[in-house]
């Protein structure tokens, strides 16, 4: 999936984050673990009452420890970025997952309250790890800055592996003979974030973020499981599958493909998503296919904007720059925020 134009941005933010995790990173000791059901700033209590009947919470259910990361410094204050490898129950894959909460999850009048989600995926293989961990990105502190100046809702974060090696793209798809990926992004995952944090029982709190290759699969995800989520946000995606490992299997491919999925869910009237495209002007080819979708598909339950962000590329920093410039306003005025 354009690996000619987003692989050189990749391998220079994976070595980047390999660096890190080597021992170049924020750690001078040996990594800490990290527990967030209860909120590890507050030292509040796992909650094992049921909540009340109109409540939107939902309790974590059986927390895990993960492994210290990395700390989100600047408007972060300091909160850990965990890891952990995750046995997907659903999907048979095993990956791993990164997770961060916003520095709002801690503080004690919020205690009670469940946080929106955006599970953040990556271009090109994604895979051995999740450039969007890598502090040269400062996603997570430009989301906790965000969230501080009213610009967005305070997101727990968190981002798996996109593929199972950096060999094949899998589409974010469940491809006969193959490792279950879809399943994996749209089930096991979000599952894990519930296991573990204080999140809430509604698709309005439920968003996915992903660039090129990541951004395909957001987009077909979110078409494909518009139960679960409301929200994508597709940064210079793909439209259509192309990974190879789709020959010999038409029907399947076709059953996802953004374009088939968006005739049908207008067809059915809904339920509505929102599709927060993200390109640079430069992104030449990108760009075309973006708008074309938009024209074709943008109406009715199919809900759509397009960020463009001025001299931006085919790249992370392009489509952070753009998260700040106008698409978290709106993403976060269309989702559901922290509530009790």
């Amino acid at each position: 999936m354009r690996t000619a134009l987003f692989r050189p941005v990749i391998a220079m933010i994976t070595l980047t984050v390999l660096a890190a995790t080597a021992g170049c990173g924020t750690h001078a000791t040996p990594p800490s673990p990290v527990r967030f059901a209860g909120g590890p700033k507050t030292s509040a209590a796992l909650h094992t009452t049921p909540p009340g009947k109109r409540s939107l919470v939902q309790w974590p259910t059986r927390p895990i420890t993960f492994t210290e990361e990395s700390r989100v410094g600047g408007a972060g204050q300091n909160t850990p970025i965990g890891v952990t490898t995750l046995h997907g129950p659903k999907s048979g894959f095993t990956g791993k997952v990164w997770v961060w909460a916003p520095p709002e999850y801690y503080e004690k009048r919020n205690a009670n309250k469940g946080f929106p989600v955006m599970e953040a995926l990556p271009g090109a293989y994604g895979y051995p790890v999740n450039y969007w961990i890598g502090s040269d990105l400062k996603l997570e502190e430009s989301l906790a800055r965000w969230s501080k100046d009213g610009t967005s809702l305070p997101f727990i974060v968190v981002m798996p592996v996109l593929n199972p090696n950096d060999k094949q793209y899998y589409d974010g798809s469940d491809i006969p003979g193959q490792p279950k990926i879809g399943t994996w992004l749209s089930q096991d995952v979000p599952d894990l974030v519930r296991q573990n944090f204080r999140t809430l029982r509604t698709r309005d709190a439920w968003a996915i973020m992903g660039s090129s290759s990541g951004g395909f699969a957001a987009l077909k995800n979110v078409l494909q499981n518009p139960r679960s989520f409301k929200m994508a946000i597709p940064n210079g995606p793909d439209i259509v599958p192309d990974s190879p490992l789709w020959n010999g299997h038409a029907k399947e491919e076709r059953e996802n493909n953004p374009e088939v999925l968006a005739r049908r869910l207008i067809a059915r009237g809904g339920p509505e998503v929102y599709l927060a495209f993200q390109d640079g002007s430069r992104e030449y080819t990108v760009l075309p296919k973006v708008r074309k979708f938009i024209a074709q598909y943008g109406h009715g339950p199919v809900r759509t904007r397009l960020q463009i962000v001025p001299g931006g590329t085919h790249s992370a920093a392009t489509y952070v720059k753009g998260l700040g410039e106008g698409t978290m306003r709106w993403v976060s005025a269309h989702m559901q925020g922290p509530a009790a």
